[in-house]
């Protein structure tokens, strides 16, 4: 397979918006700013978090690669990447050796649930973990 050259990290866009600093928090005593109200905040954080969209990372261009049930050749194939795909990388883990376009890792990059691809063919810009280690 042809191997072009390596493409930068494409991040996924975050919606901008929301409500307007101040907006639906209580007042607070005359003269003072507005009070804010812990359960809220904390509220607001947890939604904001579940909207941040992870960033993706290209797989070698001119490959498909196949996405395993764990770190390594030994777990079974669940579905294979078309050439051009991208991947968050959740979490990473060693595994087993592979050789790519990018080096040779035990790297292993979690992708979603139970799926795994070698760090091999992601373009993550280092040789070394990127993401926090997985449990």
């Amino acid at each position: 397979m042809a191997v072009g050259e390596a493409q930068e990290p494409v991040s996924a866009g975050v919606a901008a918006g929301g409500p307007e600093p101040g907006a639906g928090e209580p007042a607070g005593a005359a003269g003072e700013g507005p009070g804010i109200d812990p359960a809220a905040a904390s509220g607001a954080l947890t939604a904001h978090a579940a909207a941040v969209v992870a960033r993706h990372y290209p797989i070698a261009p001119g490959y498909s690669v196949n996405v395993r049930s764990g770190p390594g050749t030994n777990h079974g194939v669940v579905r294979i990447l078309p050439v051009g795909a991208t991947v968050p990388i959740n979490c990473q883990v060693n595994g087993t050796t592979e050789s790519g376009p990018y080096g040779t890792s035990r790297i292993w990059d979690n992708i979603a649930n139970g799926q795994f691809v070698s760090d091999a063919f992601v373009h993550t810009g280092s040789d070394g973990f990127i993401a926090p280690r997985c449990d």
